[in-house]
């Protein structure tokens, strides 16, 4: 009888359905270090398994598009709305079903069909030499293409997606021709050629090479909060100046998810999206990336609380993609490099 058992059991099993843990497949510009311990927390709460692949965002986007319906690929997280834009008019993405942690997304950081969605905000504002610039002679953003500002100013090159976004957002708000003429005027008070990332923006205002910068408050915090001590006094040197505070408000953009077009493991996708958005993990946004929490019930940081508060510019950041190749011509016209 007991071996009648053992067979039966052994039968049941090779007859069942083989269990399969739970997965999702992320595709990640974000370096893992920024993301990767939020990933973990998602595991241990949830226990579906994260497979992470980080890169370059725009080598994502071309694997994505090369693996076709063959990709693995679940989720593609990356910053700027212009990227998620490009991989959403290549056909790359799909609608991502609204749920209740989705909904309490402000819907100027949705996509209007469903196909991307804000995770943490970046502000990009201006920044001056504390030591160089009184911080009251400086207002706003059409401030920088006065003759005052000749030889000033430091920004990265005009290949950078958060400049091609800042230019669309100024084409959104003021119009082709004024926003052509800032991007002149700009251009003319470049105090050198365009070179770096937003770090090195910050270092050139430091050693002062210019008084003047453009770049990301999360450059700023990441070397505030470095344990390079040379790093953070360079930091200490600078004053985050928030532009046009009386009228439309400081240029502010995303990192953000979007959805496979072909993703094998959707629901497990969709629940790691919610997960994203829980107070947890907007909290590890603020205080631990320093970006600043899409949600607005989410306290920032001590450290984004001592650059001050300021009002963003309420653009649909979908225009911003759907404007860049506009912004993109406008700057080379202008011989933004």
């Amino acid at each position: 009888m007991k071996n009648i058992i053992s067979c039966m059991l052994v039968i049941t099993t090779m007859l069942s359905p083989l269990v399969v843990a739970e997965q999702v497949n992320l595709y990640s510009a974000r370096k893992e270090a920024l993301i990767k311990p939020l990933l973990d927390k998602f595991t241990q709460q949830t226990g579906i398994s994260v497979n992470l692949v980080t890169g370059n965002a725009d080598n994502l986007i071309t694997r994505l598009k090369s693996e076709g319906k063959y990709s693995p690929a679940d989720l593609l997280l990356t910053t700027d709305v212009g990227r998620l834009y490009r991989a959403k008019q290549q056909g790359l993405t799909q609608a991502i079903s609204v749920s209740a942690a989705i909904a309490t997304v402000p819907n100027n950081f949705r996509d209007e069909q469903g196909h991307w969605l804000g995770l943490s905000l970046r502000a990009r504002p201006m920044m001056v030499s504390v030591d160089k610039v009184d911080a009251q002679l400086i207002a706003n953003l059409e401030d920088l293409i006065s003759a005052e500002w000749k030889g000033r100013v430091c920004i990265r090159s005009s290949s950078n997606i958060y400049n091609q976004s800042m230019v669309a957002s100024l084409i959104v708000q003021l119009g082709e021709s004024a926003a052509q003429e800032w991007v002149n005027g700009l251009v003319n008070n470049f105090a050198r050629h365009p070179q770096g990332g937003d770090r090195d923006q910050i270092k050139g205002l430091a050693a002062g090479l210019c008084d003047v910068a453009i770049a990301n408050t999360y450059y700023l915090a990441g070397m505030l909060s470095s344990k390079d001590e040379i790093t953070q006094q360079q930091a200490k040197k600078v004053k985050v100046i928030w532009p046009n505070q009386a009228g439309r408000g400081t240029h502010i953009n995303i990192s953000g998810v979007s959805l496979a077009q072909y993703a094998p493991n959707k629901n497990a996708a969709l629940k790691l999206i919610d997960f994203l958005l829980s107070k947890e993990s907007q909290l590890w946004y603020a205080t631990t990336n320093h970006e600043y929490p899409v949600l607005p019930d989410i306290a920032w940081s001590e450290l984004l609380q001592s650059f001050g508060t300021f009002k963003a510019e309420q653009v649909a950041l979908g225009k911003l993609g759907e404007l860049n190749a506009a912004a993109v011509k406008m700057m080379d016209r202008a011989g933004w490099k």
